[in-house]
């Protein structure tokens, strides 16, 4: 089969030809229709991301959708013919989706939503799952919250800001003056993070007392803005980003909480990888109601092209999520 594979950390990305893999006990062989790019793959591929603890030669890509073609012993939820999608390897020694088969993991797959095209449902799992499991795992957002997600026009905080709100959330999310319009289309009240300081926002916004949930999706400073735009006693902020040295004081003086969010533990441990599949069901119901929409790039790249779409990421140029359609 045809991929695209990474020989070395910092070379370039070779399409290549390799063996079709065979599904073993518990997987499933996805004939990989559209394969989602995220930031992290351009670091995995600058050799930027230790954490991933990838294994060379890799072939990169989280996130797939795609067709199960065949399923080893043992799986039961899965058929030939089924339409799925998932966040199934590119990290550590599982292969990724940029190629045309990939021997994954049952558990970590769902049934793609009917009403989601094979490059909308491959632009979702990453983000949703950092989403879900912040929000719903970690903060137990429910009806009645003041939410702010920042960064909300970004990948994660697009689908945190639509969960939040599914949910039962008032959400209110920052932003570039650039990326004010996308975020006042998803429903969100509008923070423009470069004219309003967060004191001021929180006063606007909450009558001084704070927001019950932040979610930082941007890290760095802005996490630190977080500390002090959570509600006193009861807030919660989470992080997908939490590196770096914080202090914590701003929070600990609010008698606030904190949880950091690192998503690809499931895959990189073998432990709670039930969990991601479930997820990726309430992300397939969400969006069969009609209360879930990726936004996806217009651009189209193929396994040829993937060079150019992970150097679009890497610009932040891209218009929403940056898709390779691996089936041409």
């Amino acid at each position: 089969m045809r991929a695209v594979v990474l020989e070395e950390f910092g070379a370039p990305l070779t399409l290549s030809e390799i063996a079709k893999p065979t599904p073993g006990p518990g997987q499933a062989l996805v004939r990989i229709a559209a394969s989602g790019v995220n930031p992290l793959d351009t670091k995995i591929r600058a050799g930027k991301a230790d954490h991933t603890r990838s294994v060379l030669p890799a072939v990169l890509g989280l996130d797939l959708a795609g067709v199960v073609e065949e399923v080893g012993a043992d799986v039961t939820g899965f058929a030939p013919g089924d339409e799925v999608f998932g966040m199934t390897g590119g990290v550590g020694d599982l292969q990724g989706s940029l190629a045309e088969y990939a021997a994954v993991d049952a558990r970590l797959l769902a049934r793609k939503p009917p009403g989601l095209t094979m490059r909308q449902a491959a632009a979702l799992p990453l983000v949703f799952i950092t989403a879900w499991e912040g929000l719903v795992d970690r903060a137990r957002v429910h009806t009645g919250q003041k939410v702010l997600v920042h960064g909300g026009a970004g990948g994660i905080g697009h689908v945190a800001v639509q969960l939040a709100q599914a949910r039962g959330a008032q959400v209110y999310a920052t932003g570039s003056p650039r990326s004010l319009e996308t975020i006042a289309r998803l429903g969100a009240k509008v923070i423009d993070y470069t004219s309003t300081s967060a004191e001021a926002y929180v006063a606007e916004h909450t009558g001084g007392q704070g927001f019950d949930i932040v979610y930082d999706t941007v890290g760095g400073e802005t996490l630190d803005a977080s500390f002090t735009a959570a509600r006193t006693y009861t807030g919660h902020v989470v992080s997908a980003l939490g590196w770096g040295t914080h202090s914590l004081a701003p929070l600990s003086f609010r008698g606030a909480t904190y949880s950091g969010v690192f998503t690809l533990l499931p895959m990189l441990t073998g432990r709670g990888r039930e969990h991601h599949g479930e997820i990726m069901r309430q992300a397939a119901a969400l969006a069969e109601a009609g209360a879930l929409a990726p936004r996806v790039d217009p651009r189209h790249f193929t396994l040829a092209t993937v060079a150019v779409a992970h150097e679009l990421v890497e610009r932040g140029e891209a218009d929403g999520k940056v898709v390779v359609d691996v089936a041409e």
